[in-house]
């Protein structure tokens, strides 16, 4: 379909973004998740390649252009793909915003460069053990101590994790203030106190790292406070449409890769005779697939128009990660049964995506909550 949300200097952008994928992280990508992490160099490379703090003045090596539409074209290619090891995504969308939101002139000489390069690699440590998806349950805590912070908690399910030099804690500041206790510390590689716990062995996406994090008493300096104390909670929030849409952008592009695919099969595949897609029940399977996923990306692509005029709201984009999330989990076990047995096996790409997919619709906000914030906002 033609899509009209792209301009020519975004496609320019994904054919270089797909010869890039295609030479350095696609055939690379089976060995990292062998090993559960991505080599650094997947980071360095890319931030050669001008993949890296696409928001990010370029005066710091980054891209200097708020056009979100290019973050877009990174999160397609890399599903398009099935590649997941190496979370671009990660940083452009959901870490980068904090920074420019927040960084102080000397936290972007210090910081940006780094991102900006792949030499400094970027987490987000929002989850703990007993809060999840109620971020105002966190319990991770920080007392000011003068010049600096002393950091105490623990916090799980961090993306990013093994390999971060730079993360972001989400921590209170302030116990009594409520959600306005919140403050966002950037610790550093090396900090006495921070120590890293397992690398998490998930269902799926193995090649991206995922780790425990622990925190005892780290000194943290009062300049790697990011933005103001107690305004990370505002800060989250606003940034969470954005990281919803992200997603779904991922979630649609899966979702017609994986009609894609099992077409492909069931035109290949025979049974009794003839291909198995000649199959009435397989036909219509395959008519609901194609209608699904042709309304998924139209949804996601006004949603992205939407975001880069600004107009994008949390309720749309709620209902654009719930919806096209659930959807690919749909078609993904579709697939798989069209599939057969060869569905089962992890060397075919269904496979695959029958793991890899089963989370999206558990991070950035579960369904659950996704729905929650569109009942609310209907006043119900």
């Amino acid at each position: 379909m033609t899509r009209a949300v792209f301009d020519a200097e975004h496609e320019s952008f994904r054919e270089a973004v797909g010869t890039f994928l295609d030479k350095e992280i696609v055939p690379r990508h089976a060995q990292w998740e062998t090993d559960g992490v991505v080599a650094r160099d997947a980071w360095t490379r890319a931030g050669a390649q001008g993949l890296l703090g696409l928001q990010l003045e370029e005066e710091y090596g980054g891209g200097g252009t708020p056009d979100f539409r290019y973050n877009a074209v990174i999160g397609e290619e890399m599903a398009r793909r099935g590649v997941y090891g190496a979370a671009y995504p990660l940083l452009n969308d959901m870490i980068v915003p904090y920074f420019v939101a927040c960084a102080s002139d000397e936290q972007k000489q210090r910081w940006y460069p780094g991102l900006c390069s792949g030499e400094l690699i970027a987490a987000i440590a929002m989850s703990e053990p007993g809060a999840g998806s109620d971020l105002q349950g966190i319990r991770t805590a920080a007392v000011d101590a003068g010049d600096h912070y002393v950091l105490n908690g623990q916090k799980t399910f961090i993306s990013n994790g093994i390999l971060a030099d730079l993360v972001v804690v989400v921590a209170r500041t302030d116990p009594d203030a409520g959600h306005q206790g919140i403050s966002l510390l950037v610790v550093e590689r090396g900090m006495a106190g921070f120590e890293r716990g397992r690398n998490l062995d998930k269902v799926g996406q193995h090649a991206q790292d995922t780790a425990e994090l622990f925190f005892s008493d780290v000194r943290v300096p009062k300049e790697n406070l990011l933005g103001e104390a107690g305004a990370g909670f505002v800060h989250l929030m606003t940034n969470l449409s954005q990281e919803r849409l992200s997603i779904a952008v991922s979630a649609a592009t899966a979702c017609e890769s994986v009609f894609d695919e099992s077409l492909s099969y069931a035109k290949q595949r025979t049974a009794f005779g003839k291909p198995i897609g000649s199959f009435q029940h397989n036909r219509f399977v395959l008519a609901e697939m194609a209608t699904e996923a042709h309304i998924a990306r139209v949804f996601v692509d006004d949603c992205l128009a939407r975001h880069v005029r600004g107009e994008l709201d949390a309720k749309t984009a709620s209902m654009a990660k719930w919806w096209t999330t659930e959807l690919q989990k749909k078609l993904v076990d579709q697939g798989v049964q069209l599939h057969g047995g060869y569905g089962y096996m992890m060397e075919y790409p269904i496979a695959r995506a029958y793991v890899n997919s089963r989370v999206q619709t558990i991070y950035g906000g579960t369904t659950e909550i996704q729905k929650e914030i569109i009942g609310r906002s209907l006043g119900v």
